[in-house]
């Protein structure tokens, strides 16, 4: 006999927030015991048939939750112009479905889900999507499912068709869990002896506590919509029995279930199943070690993180379209294949990095020069270097850094970081290079996410590492103690490492094979300026040409020796062959380089060029007055200066000629993912003229600039065009742009979403593309002109209108030293407003707030030619932490909608 179900299965209430009531039904179907229940399940397409969808999703839900997870995924999946149907179960004890008062364990889950699916009849493609342990679930069942189509037992349909499985979407879940480890994050109270019933059955705490997860905080709607399935502690019984299911120890009953379902991954892998992973990286459940055990496991798989997002990954505004958009790429042929997982092979021919290094291991002239504060130096010769890099090398490996594994280098600009990063690419192992500019938030965040298998910095940085968690095996650059050693759980210093790769050498070792130009060679994280800091991946191929590039560019090599004070370009010097200068500075800091200190490192080697942010720029001639005569001539023998990172002004540059009148000022514009991609020197500009936005000159060669035009709503398409006068989205492509973005896959897929013209085609040949995000157009003769960043274009009722151009004209009114435009207001009828940094010795002192003297709004209006609803002074603007140069917009227009409301503003910087 039969028992009946503790609690029968039922509709939800009419009226949750997002749920379509059609979509739920009742099914009945053999449970694993072989006992008819019913399960209550989410269905956007009941009865569609292969025609009529293009393949449907099967969701599967975690604990505490129920198929109401997915209601983001179902309704955009319905809206889709060619529809996914969207089946979501409730598992049994679980959300409306049966409550049977059956301990159900994980092979119980796996086969009831698969019995549920039988009874649906599903035919077409079927993509096998989970979240927390439903991600657990769901894996098992498509392993199965894979090993039923192999053997020929797909169930045929009464009208011919078969599900078959096309895909596998995970979130926040695990594909294996090590029998010794303990608990995953929270759920360690909650497996306390005595503790489990309490907190999940008896009481709410651990279904709240979920539902307190996600940031920003769920509606209290949608969190009682949660809870309207565990009301009673009878309804909660199956909460509690889930969590006791996590197999934690060798003995555990679900232990073997669990590693199925991990070789089933490895099954999943080896037929080659396209798989997005799609990740919280805030959750305090499924953290970093689960996602990188992902990324071992399925190396081919498109990773996607939601930066901010936390454990219930489906809540996020942006999970739904990154599946949809993955679906569109990979299985619908929307979109052409993304690489994200391995990189690309690329026509580039370039050497290698180190390979100057090697050329010039018996030159004894200096490769690197270190200029202390006090003007003296210490010079690294070329001989050294080289042998450094060897040394470190053959140490690393002997240490036990392998070929793909990961290293952050937390090394100021100097000889250290020179030849450890260059040791680095040597064995074939991936540096990741992260500006501590980012701050410790943005660093954390930087090396957490690359999931770094070794970090390499100085103390200060280690002990950042270990108190903060960071992943990786760390060692430990420059002079340091047994003490610090300890303390910062280094288990080496650099110079132990050359020490054991010179005795290494000694015996007779080789270095290892070099690795391929299209393997992976570094990972460069953006200064964050423009949004969260992202990485970008570049192959061993893609950075030489990268060098060679921008060596072109900066007219430096062998006998032309440069003075870096931008990081990341002083370790470009050593491989065009040229002696790479580093000033006396903070590196992270670019407005504390000094007109002496540029001197100084000038001296030091003869320098002929200089490459600056374009802050150190403004320092330079800030504290010009301090240059004695010997360090005037010095900077009079520089030829080349650069800068780079932000719009540097002509008058700027003008003034800069006052210190190096031999040195025709050049911006090179581009960005971490393609750098250089255009060149213009202040000659250029001027003769140029005034245009709409800022002349960054002609494209480099062997890169090519086209424009994606802007729509009404200020929307970049697709198209991509060559067309002089025509504003839009700067796209760039060429053969050093970069392979990918690391984890990002939407991100990725995004920036190279484009439809090139035939000319543009002919120009990138083998090259890749990139959406540069920001806005502006070409000129008759070739010229990009940028006019400002594609987020902050302002939409008005009657027009869209780029920042840059109108804030140049207001700059140019007496009184004004610094503009920025803004909107404020609805999308779409939005007001004008400048918000500008005031010369007070035009304007008088300024306050946190103070608009604009009549007079001086008036002058403003005319000179942008805009009907501006206000011009509010400020007595400074805020900027980005690496450049110290870019405004920040978004702050500014957020900043002024208060204002304008009448609102307690606050400090705007």
């Amino acid at each position: 006999m039969v028992t009946p179900p503790l609690r029968p299965a039922a509709l939800p209430p009419a009226g949750l927030p997002g749920l379509d009531p059609a979509w739920s039904r009742l099914v009945r179907a053999p449970d694993s015991a072989g006992v008819q229940r019913t399960w209550h399940l989410l269905d956007t397409a009941p009865g569609a048939g292969e025609d009529d969808v293009a393949g449907t999703l099967v969701c599967v839900h975690g604990n505490p939750t129920w198929s109401y997870l997915w209601r983001h995924l179902a309704a955009a999946a319905s809206a889709a112009a060619r529809p996914w149907r969207v089946v979501a179960v409730d598992q049994l004890e679980m959300g409306f479905s049966e409550r049977t008062g059956v301990h159900r364990t994980l092979t119980q889950r796996t086969r009831d889900l698969a019995n549920v699916l039988d009874a649906l009849e599903l035919t077409g493609p079927v993509v096998a999507v989970g979240q927390d342990w439903g991600g657990i679930v769901v894996t098992g069942w498509a392993a199965e499912q894979l090993e039923r189509e192999r053997g020929g037992a797909g169930r045929h349909r009464a009208n011919g068709g078969e599900a078959r499985l096309a895909g596998l979407v995970v979130a926040n879940t695990a594909a294996s869990y090590p029998a010794d480890a303990p608990p995953p994050g929270a759920l360690r109270a909650a497996l306390l002896p005595g503790v489990l019933p309490l907190v999940t059955r008896r009481a709410e705490v651990f279904l709240r506590t979920t539902l307190a997860l996600p940031k920003p905080a769920l509606d209290v709607r949608v969190r009682d919509a949660y809870r309207a399935p565990y009301r009673t502690a009878d309804d909660r019984a199956g909460i509690e029995d889930f969590v006791a299911d996590v197999p934690v120890g060798h003995d555990h009953p679900s232990r073997p279930a669990l590693d199925a379902v991990t070789a089933g991954v490895d099954r999943l892998r080896e037929a080659g199943l396209p798989a997005l992973v799609l990740w919280g990286p805030r959750d305090p459940v499924f953290g970093e070690g689960f996602l990188r055990d992902w990324r071992r496991r399925l190396p081919g798989a498109d990773v996607h993180r939601l930066a901010g997002a936390s454990h219930l990954t489906p809540e996020d505004p942006r999970f739904a379209p990154v599946v949809l958009d993955w679906l569109g790429a990979r299985l619908e042929g929307a979109a052409p294949p993304v690489t994200t997982g391995t990189a690309a092979a690329t026509g580039l021919g370039a050497p290698r990095l180190w390979a100057a290094l090697e050329e010039r291991s018996e030159d004894e002239g200096p490769a690197v020069v270190e200029v202390r504060p006090d003007g003296t130096s210490r010079a690294i010769g070329w001989s050294l270097l080289a042998r450094r890099t060897r040394e470190l090398a053959a140490g690393l490996e002997d240490l036990g850094v392998r070929p793909g594994q990961r290293v952050s280098l937390l090394v100021p600009p100097g000889a250290d970081l020179t030849a450890a990063l260059y040791a680095v690419l040597r064995v074939g192992a991936v540096a990741v290079v992260a500006d501590a500019g980012l701050g410790v938030r943005g660093l954390t965040r930087a090396v957490t996410a690359s999931g770094v298998d070794w970090v390499i910095g100085v103390p200060k940085a280690l002990a950042a590492a270990r108190a903060l968690r960071w992943p990786g095996r760390r060692v430990a650059a420059g002079p340091v103690s047994d003490a610090v050693l300890r303390a910062t759980g280094a288990e080496a210093t650099l110079l132990d490492v050359a020490e054991r790769g010179q005795n290494r050498l000694a015996g007779g070792a080789a270095l290892p094979a070099e690795p391929a130009g299209d393997a992976e060679g570094a990972v460069l994280f953006t200064s964050g300026s423009t949004g969260p800091a992202k990485g970008v991946v570049y192959t061993h191929a893609q950075l030489a040409g990268l060098a060679v590039a921008m060596g072109a560019v900066i007219r430096t090599g062998p006998g032309h020796p440069l003075v870096s004070a931008f990081a990341p370009f002083a370790l470009f010097g050593p491989a065009l062959g040229a002696t790479c200068v580093v000033p006396a500075m903070d590196v992270t800091k670019p407005a504390t380089l000094t007109a002496t200190a540029l001197a100084d490192a000038v001296a030091a080697s003869g320098a002929t060029s200089a490459f600056l942010s374009p802050a150190a720029v403004v320092n330079v001639l800030a504290t010009a007055d301090d240059l004695d005569e010997r360090r005037r001539e010095a900077l009079a023998g520089v030829r080349v200066l650069l800068s780079a990172g932000a719009p540097v002004p002509t008058p700027l540059l003008q003034r800069v000629r006052e210190l190096m009148p031999l040195a025709d000022p050049r911006t090179p514009y581009g960005a971490t993912e393609v750098l250089p991609a255009t060149d213009v020197s202040l000659s250029d500009v001027l003769e140029a003229g005034e245009g709409e936005g800022t002349c960054v000159g002609r494209p480099v060669p062997g890169v090519v600039v086209g424009i994606a035009p802007l729509d009404a709503d200020g929307a970049a398409g697709d198209d991509v065009v060559a067309a002089p006068g025509v504003t839009g989205e700067v796209v760039v492509g060429g053969e050093h742009v970069k392979d990918h973005y690391d984890q990002l896959w939407a991100t990725h897929a995004a920036s190279v979403r484009v439809r090139p013209s035939e000319e543009l085609t002919r120009a990138v040949g083998a090259g890749r593309w990139h959406r540069t995000g920001d806005v502006g157009h070409l000129d008759d003769a070739g010229r990009v002109w940028i006019e400002g960043r594609l987020a902050h274009v302002v939409v008005t009722a009657d027009e869209v209108v780029t920042p840059v151009g109108v804030e140049q004209r207001a700059e140019s009114v007496d009184g004004i030293a610094r503009a920025a435009l803004v909107g404020v207001g609805p999308r779409g009828a939005r007001q004008l407003v400048v918000v500008a940094e005031a010369e007070t010795a035009v304007t008088g002192p300024v306050g946190r707030t103070t608009v604009a003297p009549p007079a001086l709004s008036r002058r403003v209006r005319h000179a942008t030619g805009r009907n501006l609803a206000a011009v509010l002074l400020v007595p400074a603007l805020p900027t980005d932490v690496r450049h110290n140069s870019k405004i920040d917009r978004v702050r500014v227009a957020a900043w002024a909608e208060r204002v304008l409301a009448g609102e307690k503003a606050g400090r705007l910087a």
